[in-house]
C-alpha cells in the first residue's frame, strides 16, 4: 500500500485528522466502489489515490467494492480490470474484493424492515407515471395512488417482486418521505426495481435489484466505513443517504463527504459517452492510446507515478474547476526523465548517401581521443553508447553506414527564420554520436519534394569537435540498410474543444445526441501513424518497455501489437513543453 512522505492539507484530511483527534474515530477505513460497467477513467485516478492515500496516510485502510446493483450493464471483464487499474496504482484494498451483491440477503431484510416502519411502499405505477408525478422543481410531486397501501399490501406485493411475479417494470419499491421535499431526491425515491437479468456474482437468484442510493450507504454501514468519500455530484444525494442510515438504525453510522470531480480540458470523463465512442468504433476499444481510460493510459505509456504525482498536484477541493491537460503531461513527463533509456528513431526517413565513408571511417582508430568507442567490420562502424547519460542502465551498439536516413524535417531548401538544422547555406552539422555531416548536394522528385542527400563526413570528428569552425546543431539518425523499421504512433487530443471546432458541416448523421456531440468534437488529427526506422537496439524492446526517442518524445513499445519483427511504438509524451506548474 503506497504511503506518503509529506503531510498534505486539504478539508478532508483536516475532518479526518479532527475525527481521530477527538474520538470519534480510532481508524480511518474508507471505500472506493466502482460499478464494473465500463473501465475506469482519469476521474476515477483521483479518487483511487485519493481513498486509498488517506487510508494509508493515517494507517487505516481502504475497501474496494464493487457497486454491482445492475446486472444488465456489468460484466466480470471489468471487474478483472478495474483490480487491475487499482493495483497497477500501485494500491491494495483490505481483505477480500467486497461486492454490494454479497450483501443483498442483509439488504432486502433491511427493505422489509422499512415497509414494516411504514417508511417504504410499493408502487404499480409505470416508470413514466412515476417520473411525471414526481414533479419539477416549481412544483411538488403527486403521491402515487398506492402511498397509502396498508403495510400488509406491501410486503405481499413485495414478496411476490421478489418471487418474480411481476415483469421488469411493472413494480417497484419507494422509500416513503415527502412528495413535496426542495430535493428532487427526497421525493420517494425508488429503492428497488424488478430486473430478470443474470448477475455476474449472484447468477439467478435474485430478480430484484436494490438502486444504488439505497445500497451505498447501507453497504458502508455493514462495513464500518468512517469517512465515505464522493464527488459533487453525490452532494444532493447525502441527504438521503442520511435518512436511510437513519431510518434503519447503526450505533456507528458512516458519514459522506463530497469533493469536486476532476474535469481537464480536451478530455471526456462521462461514461456513457466514452462507450459511445467504443461502440461507433472511433477508437479502437477501451485502451486505445487515446482514450482517457486507465487502461487507454497504461497502453499509451503514462506511468502510475505520473498519474499519482498529477492527483497530489491537483488537489482536493470543494469547488469545480478545469485543469489543464498540460500539467497531467508534465507529471508523467517528470516520471520519465530519469527511468527511461535512449535510441535514435526516425519518424520521417530521408535518404543520405555518404561519399567519403569508407576512406573517412576506416580511419577512426587513429582518432587522438574519441568520445566513443567504436569498431569497424568492413561496412559497418558500431558505435557503443551508453543506454542511458546517467544511470547504469548498459549499452547499446548503433550501426553507422554508408547510407543513413535523417528526418526529412531536419533539411530545408527555403528554411524559415530562425531555423538552425540543414539547409543550403548552413550545410554542416552534428550527427548524434557521430561525425560531423555536411550536405554538399541535393536531389528531389517531379514534384520538387527532396528525396536524397549526397554528403560528406569530416573523418577527424567523431568524438571530436572540428578544427577551426563551429558546428551549430545535433540531429539524429539511423542506418538506412541495418535500421529496422517500425510503425510509430504520434498522438493529438482525441476530442476538440468547442472554441477549435470550426466547421460542423461534416458532421455526419447520428442516432442520437451522444454521437452527434462526438462526431462534432472529434480531432481528426488525433492519430498519426508513421513509417519510420529505428536503430536496431530499440526493435529488441519488450511490450511495455518505455524509450526516449532522442529529440523526439517519449514512446512505450505497444502491448498488443508490438514484437521484434514488427515494432510498433506509441507516443507517450513530448520531451518538453512551455508549461511550468505553479
Amino acid at each position: 500500500m503506497m504511503t506518503q512522505s509529506t503531510e498534505k492539507n486539504d478539508f478532508i484530511r483536516s475532518i479526518i485528522r479532527e475525527d481521530l483527534a477527538t474520538g470519534k474515530h480510532e481508524q480511518v477505513l474508507t471505500r472506493f466502489p466502482p460499478e464494473p460497467n465500463g473501465f475506469l477513467h482519469i476521474g476515477h485516478v483521483k479518487s483511487i489515490c485519493l481513498n486509498f492515500g488517506v487510508a494509508a496516510e493515517f494507517g487505516g485502510a481502504c475497501n474496494l467494492r464493487f457497486d454491482d446493483t445492475n446486472p444488465t450493464a456489468e460484466k466480470q471483464d471489468f471487474v478483472d480490470g478495474i483490480k487491475q487499474d487499482v493495483q497497477w496504482l500501485g494500491f491494495d484494498w483490505a481483505g477480500q474484493v467486497r461486492y454490494a451483491s454479497g450483501y443483498f440477503d442483509q439488504l432486502y431484510a433491511w427493505a422489509v424492515q422499512l415497509i414494516e416502519q411504514g417508511d417504504a411502499y410499493v408502487d404499480l405505477q409505470s416508470i413514466d407515471e412515476i417520473r411525471t408525478n414526481r414533479g419539477s422543481f416549481n412544483q411538488a410531486g403527486t403521491p402515487s395512488p398506492y402511498r397509502d397501501s396498508s403495510i400488509e399490501e406491501n410486503l405481499a406485493r413485495f414478496f411476490d417482486m421478489k418471487d418474480g411475479k411481476y415483469a421488469d417494470g411493472g413494480a417497484v419499491l419507494r422509500a416513503k418521505i415527502d412528495m413535496a421535499h426542495p430535493n428532487m431526491n427526497m421525493r420517494d425515491p425508488v429503492i428497488y426495481r424488478v430486473m430478470h437479468a443474470h448477475h455476474h456474482q449472484t447468477a439467478d437468484a435474485w430478480c430484484i435489484y436494490p438502486m444504488y442510493d439505497f445500497a451505498h450507504p447501507l453497504s458502508d454501514a455493514i462495513e464500518g466505513i468512517t469517512h465515505s468519500l464522493c464527488t459533487l455530484e453525490f452532494e444532493d444525494h447525502r441527504p438521503f443517504y442520511d435518512w436511510v442510515i437513519d431510518k434503519i438504525g447503526f450505533e456507528r453510522p458512516p458519514r459522506q463527504y463530497e469533493f469536486s470531480r476532476l474535469n481537464i480540458d480536451h478530455t471526456l470523463t462521462s461514461k456513457r459517452k466514452l462507450k459511445r465512442l467504443v461502440e461507433m468504433g472511433a477508437v479502437s476499444g477501451w485502451d486505445d492510446p487515446r482514450m482517457p481510460t486507465i487502461a487507454g493510459m497504461r497502453r499509451r505509456g503514462y506511468t502510475p507515478e505520473g498519474l499519482r504525482d498529477f492527483c497530489e498536484r491537483i488537489g482536493v477541493t470543494k469547488s469545480d474547476g478545469l485543469v489543464d491537460y498540460r500539467m497531467l503531461e508534465f507529471s508523467v513527463r517528470k516520471s520519465l526523465e530519469d527511468s527511461t533509456a535512449r535510441g535514435m528513431a526516425v519518424l520521417r526517413p530521408l535518404k543520405v548517401s555518404i561519399t567519403n565513408f569508407d576512406e573517412a571511417v576506416a580511419q577512426f582508430a587513429q582518432l587522438k581521443n574519441p568520445k566513443t568507442v567504436a569498431e569497424f567490420d568492413g561496412e559497418v562502424l558500431w558505435l557503443v553508447q551508453p543506454k542511458h547519460p546517467t544511470l547504469p542502465m548498459g549499452e547499446r551498439r548503433i550501426p553507422f553506414t554508408k547510407t543513413i536516413y535523417i528526418d526529412k524535417t531536419d533539411f530545408e531548401v527555403t528554411p524559415p527564420e530562425g531555423y538552425k538544422r540543414l539547409s543550403p547555406e548552413n550545410p554542416e552539422i552534428r550527427l548524434r554520436n557521430s561525425y560531423v555531416l555536411k550536405v554538399d548536394e541535393y536531389k528531389t522528385d517531379d514534384s520538387g519534394q527532396v528525396v536524397e542527400l549526397i554528403a560528406s563526413i569530416d573523418e577527424k570528428t567523431l568524438g571530436n569537435n572540428p578544427e577551426g569552425r563551429k558546428v551549430k546543431g545535433v540531429i539524429h539518425w539511423v542506418s538506412a540498410t541495418h535500421g529496422v523499421p517500425a510503425q510509430v504512433r504520434l498522438y493529438e487530443h482525441l476530442l476538440l474543444e468547442d472554441d477549435e471546432i470550426t466547421d460542423t458541416t461534416t458532421v455526419p448523421d447520428a442516432a442520437d445526441a451522444d454521437s452527434a456531440w462526438i462526431y462534432q468534437h472529434l480531432n481528426p488529427n488525433s492519430l498519426t501513424v508513421c513509417q519510420a526506422v529505428i536503430e536496431p537496439d530499440l526493435a529488441k524492446a519488450k511490450s511495455g518497455e518505455r524509450f526516449q526517442f532522442e529529440r523526439e518524445s517519449y514512446f512505450i513499445a505497444d502491448a498488443v501489437e508490438h514484437s521484434e519483427t514488427t515494432p510498433v511504438f506509441n507516443q507517450i509524451v513530448g520531451l518538453k513543453d512551455s508549461f511550468k506548474p505553479e
